[in-house]
């Protein structure tokens, strides 16, 4: 791998995105849309149920969002062979996956910035440093884009790769602590949501927001980080310069 290279990729991505104008209002105006749409549907209700559901939400919309438009994005590149001809060129396969991810990395802080501002705005009560919302929302993005990029891999069209979102993304929120505490879970299930990686997402931002010294938050977020770095190997040792 080489750091120019890495860099010139990202570079690529970004322009990308700024010409795709419907793509960069996905990443960076519809999480707060959302989480804008959420307050107002508790705007009647006590403010302590949209303090308990928000910061869920505030882990799992950027990590989505990621998801998707990474996975349709590199399904994109290698159906239409521009995979294959970038690979052609002196740059190895982390070269191209590490440049997205640091592309992808700059647009999830525009995002995260956007959707903490939200909840802020619409009165969400945080304990600890504000600050760790922001980290934790990048990271939670960072995986959804490390996710993204490793199931286009096993993906032979950008179809294929939006049906995965039932399979590897919604058990994960059903289990991940955002409808059920985790501790709250049946005998079984508890210890499944404990080997998924938006399960500390969600800790980690619940922790942020209850605990005023943000105890825990740490932990969680490496564990969202090392899911994120073998995510992207995973990645870097499936990809495939073209779709058969």
């Amino acid at each position: 791998m080489t750091p120019r290279v890495t860099v010139a990729v990202a570079t690529r991505v970004l322009q990308q995105v700024r010409r795709d104008h419907r793509t960069l209002a996905m990443l960076l105006v519809v999480p707060g849309l959302l989480l804008c749409l959420l307050g107002w549907v508790y705007a009647d209700l006590p403010a302590q149920r949209f303090d308990a559901l928000a910061p869920g939400l505030l882990a799992v919309i950027p990590f989505i969002v990621m998801f998707l438009v990474s996975s349709v994005t590199t399904l994109r590149e290698r159906s239409s062979g521009t995979l294959e001809r970038l690979l052609a060129l002196p740059m190895g396969r982390g070269d191209f996956l590490l440049g997205y991810a640091l592309a992808f990395g700059l647009l999830a802080i525009g995002q995260a910035l956007v959707a903490v501002g939200a909840c802020l705005t619409l009165g969400l009560e945080v304990a600890g440093p504000t600050g760790w919302l922001v980290v934790v929302a990048i990271a939670d993005a960072l995986l959804g884009v490390a996710l993204g990029l490793g199931v286009s891999a096993f993906a032979a069209t950008e179809f294929q790769a939006v049906q995965f979102m039932p399979a590897l993304v919604i058990p994960q929120l059903l289990v991940c602590g955002l409808l059920v505490p985790r501790a709250s879970l049946p005998t079984g299930l508890e210890e499944v949501a404990a080997l998924l990686p938006l399960s500390y997402a969600v800790s980690a931002m619940q922790a942020v927001v209850a605990s005023p010294t943000a105890a825990g938050v740490g932990s969680d977020l490496a564990v969202v980080v090392g899911f994120a770095v073998a995510l992207l190997a995973l990645g870097g040792l499936t990809l495939r310069r073209r779709t058969p």
